[in-house]
C-alpha cells in the first residue's frame, strides 16, 4: 500500500508542476469514452446508410483527443517527449478507429 501512496503523491505533483489538474484530465478522459463510442456508432451507421458521416466522424475524433487537448491547452512547461507521445497515441487511435470502421462496414453490409 505504501507504493500506491508514493505513486499517487508523484502523480498528483505532476499537476502542479505542469499546471494541469489530474482530476480534470482523468474526468475528461473517462467521461469522453461513452461519447466516443456513441459517435463511432453513428459514423458506422451513416457509412452503412451511405449518408454523410463527416460530423459524427469529427465528433468521434474530438472525443478521442479531448483529454490530450486539455493537456495541450492548459499545460505549461510540458516536455517535448509528451507531445511526441500524444502524437503517437493520436496516430494509433486514428489507425485503430479506421480499422474498426472498415471492419464493421465490410462485415455487416
Amino acid at each position: 500500500m505504501h507504493l500506491w501512496e508514493l505513486f499517487k503523491e508523484w502523480f498528483l505533483s505532476l499537476g502542479e508542476k505542469y499546471n494541469v489538474n489530474p482530476y480534470i484530465f482523468g474526468g475528461i478522459y473517462v467521461g469522453a469514452i461513452p461519447f466516443f463510442f456513441f459517435f463511432l456508432y453513428l459514423t458506422i451507421k451513416k457509412i452503412k446508410q451511405k449518408k454523410s458521416f463527416v460530423i459524427p466522424a469529427l465528433l468521434t475524433g474530438l472525443f478521442f483527443i479531448s483529454a490530450y487537448l486539455y493537456l495541450i491547452i492548459a499545460g505549461k512547461n510540458i516536455p517535448g517527449w509528451v507531445y511526441i507521445f500524444i502524437g503517437l497515441l493520436v496516430a494509433y487511435g486514428i489507425y485503430s478507429t479506421i480499422k474498426k470502421i472498415k471492419a464493421k462496414t465490410k462485415v455487416e453490409q
